[in-house]
């Protein structure tokens, strides 16, 4: 899948659970979402592109839900 479509499709989660006052609230809930619905192949081209020094257009509350809760993201091997 294009990368730029996997941004476009986190950053709707983000904006979604950005709305929540509790910030800690809002990173487990964009975590969260990408664990249960995406699929690991997404998830995986997502991390392995934010690895690769990308972040362009990735709303700052994304990249650290993924940044801080990575263990929950990550795919298993």
């Amino acid at each position: 899948m294009d990368v730029h479509k996997l941004v476009k499709m986190a950053n709707n989660i983000g904006s979604f659970f950005a709305a929540d006052p509790d910030r800690n609230v809002a990173l487990e809930g964009i975590a969260g979402h990408l664990k249960r619905f995406w699929d690991p192949r997404m998830r995986r081209q997502l991390l392995e592109w934010i690895d690769s020094g990308g972040s362009e257009g990735l709303d700052p509350i994304v990249l650290e839900a993924i940044q801080s809760r990575r263990e929950l993201i990550q795919p298993k091997a």
